[in-house]
């Protein structure tokens, strides 16, 4: 047994080390926290498993540092076509909109980008990495967590943390030792992957075949990579569809190149899941330890990293002292929603890729290139409007009464391209920095610098940028950047008004916005919103089937 009373304190421990905890990890040393990352495997994943990033992961990869380690890896800004059986295009998707600085779609191959994080975390200064080893057990001892850890040949090691979070997948050990379940439902179809190395193409798009008779998708990857995804049909079974004969007819008939390499084939179930909760007293769960998404729209492993981001910055203030334990509260309300319409959406593609029978594919089809006649609706597919956009509706957020098609309140801040003073150019999040953001249009007057001092925001410690689409910055207090936004993104999306202030959170979501002159009643609001009374931990309660997912969602087709 390890000795307890020497086990090495951590503000938070980290068991998995996927995308996911890894993310969460890297987050937790920008932000400054001591942690420990525990992963079962001795190295990263090797073999690809997810292969779509999209814009709002690039970003977490920016707040985390590791964008520029992380770019030169992937094939930026990909589409998607959509195949009639005879080989028609009846829906293109084209995104060329980048409201968060990113493309919306991108390849990638996960074994790169695992062990680009990790090799990030071996330059960490706070975080501590421990591959080979295993979650023994944990037991939550009121200030605190006892964790026991074992490796590959039974040396068992104790530590301490004020915060345990299971990033550890859909088997997840911290979930199954919480006595948590996952509710939803594992569809009956199968999907046969093949992923091709030195596989040359004439298109970079993803293409989608939308085959009663055989759906199957084609997505593009960097240096020359490409995944095949064939739905078996009724009667297959899966160790006959792997066979080297079997994968070499699907690929041929459709087009893949001879030279192609098989680098890996397997056959898998997709799922549409979610925990009760997401957390117990000071155990928090995340990723596909929570929540299981089916993969028609690329989005469980960029869920995973959403919520790292999410409860990374919230970690890291209240280990610190800078806010109390209520704000862990409101990590699964803000991330729930968003998390359940991904997994509907996904529900709704899979109907689209995979219709239940000829009629009903010709149907679709047709319908689509009705609706791609009207520029408006047309927009609508080509440019992704129909992704749920990230937003809050409850969680650490104040409403501003403007609306809730107008508010910028809940919602991801635009991330343009801005130009400093020296006259460089930056995305905005480089000069924001890793913490709280005061943004507003004129030059403050000194009530919005007592504001960002004020008792209220003390702990915040806010930065007060002023951002300029038009016209001389004029002088400006010590300690306060401007900025120009030469397109006027910002302006336009705080609706116009140059009397508005927006107050922004670590992870780029705005807290609220207010008018210049209301700072004492936000001050106010803010105490209030900030100092609630935490729960004691351990008296959170799993939630019985809250979406009402004991029985199965509707399936695709």
């Amino acid at each position: 047994m390890p000795d307890r009373r020497s086990a090495q304190r951590y503000s938070v421990v980290v068991i998995g080390g996927g995308p996911t905890g890894l993310t969460l990890a890297n987050l937790l040393s920008r932000y400054g926290a001591h942690a420990l990352l525990v992963e079962r495997n001795e190295m990263t994943v090797q073999e690809p498993r997810a292969v779509s990033i999209d814009d709002e992961s690039l970003r977490t990869m920016q707040a985390a540092g590791v964008i520029g380690t992380v770019l030169p890896g992937i094939v930026a800004g990909y589409g998607s076509e959509y195949l009639t059986p005879g080989g028609r295009t009846f829906l293109k998707v084209e995104p060329r909109e980048q409201p968060y600085g990113y493309p919306r779609r991108n390849a990638f191959r996960q074994p790169r980008l695992e062990a680009q994080l990790r090799e990030a975390l071996d330059e960490s200064p706070c975080v501590d990495t421990l591959f080979g080893w295993t979650l023994f057990g944990f037991a939550q001892r009121g200030d605190g967590v006892d964790v026991d850890l074992v490796d590959a040949k039974g040396m068992r090691r104790a530590v301490r943390c004020d915060y345990l979070v299971g990033a550890d997948g859909a088997r997840s050990e911290v979930r199954t030792a919480l006595g948590l379940s996952l509710d939803g439902e594992t569809f009956q179809e199968k999907w046969l992957i093949v992923d091709l190395e030195d596989s040359p193409t004439t298109s970079k798009e993803t293409i989608v075949y939308c085959d009663a008779r055989r759906p199957c998708i084609a997505l593009p990857g960097p240096d020359r990579t490409r995944r095949f995804e064939f739905k078996l049909l009724d009667g297959e079974e899966p160790e006959v569809m792997v066979q080297e004969a079997t994968v070499a007819a699907l690929l041929s008939s459709h087009g893949v190149h001879p030279a192609s390499r098989v680098n890996r084939k397997t056959v898998y179930t997709f799922h549409a899941r979610l925990a009760p909760t997401w957390s117990l007293g000071r155990v928090f769960l995340a990723g596909d330890a929570c929540h299981l998404t089916p993969p028609f729209a690329g989005q469980g492993m960029n869920s995973g990293i959403r919520d790292a981001h999410n409860l990374a910055w919230k970690l890291a203030w209240v280990t610190s002292g800078r806010a109390s334990q209520c704000l862990l509260e409101t990590y699964e309300s803000e991330r729930r929603d968003h998390v359940r319409e991904m997994i509907r959406l996904a529900l709704r593609m899979g109907r689209i890729m995979g219709p239940r029978n000829k009629v009903m594919g010709h149907l679709t089809q047709t319908l689509f290139r009705v609706m791609g006649l009207w520029p408006r609706c047309r927009d609508y597919f080509s440019q992704m409007k129909y992704k749920p956009k990230p937003r809050f509706t409850s969680g650490l957020i104040l409403p501003d009464k403007q609306g809730t098609r107008h508010t910028l309140v809940g919602r991801l801040l635009p991330q343009p391209m801005v130009i400093r003073e020296d006259g460089s150019s930056s995305l905005l999040d480089d000069v924001l920095g890793d913490g709280f953001a005061l943004i507003t249009f004129r030059a403050p007057p000194g009530s919005i610098v007592e504001l960002a001092g004020s008792p209220a925001l003390d702990s915040l410690a806010p930065k007060i940028l002023v951002v300029k689409s038009e016209g001389a910055l004029g002088e400006l207090p010590d300690g306060i950047e401007a900025v120009f936004d030469p397109a006027g993104v910002l302006l336009e999306a705080a609706g116009g008004s140059e009397d508005r202030v927006l107050l922004v959170r670590p992870d780029r979501y705005v807290l609220t916005t207010f008018r210049i002159g209301e700072e004492n009643r936000l001050a106010q609001r803010l105490a209030e919103l900030l100092d609630q009374a935490p729960r004691e931990a351990g008296t959170a309660t799993a939630r019985q089937d809250p979406d009402g997912w004991g029985q199965a969602p509707p399936t695709p087709g």
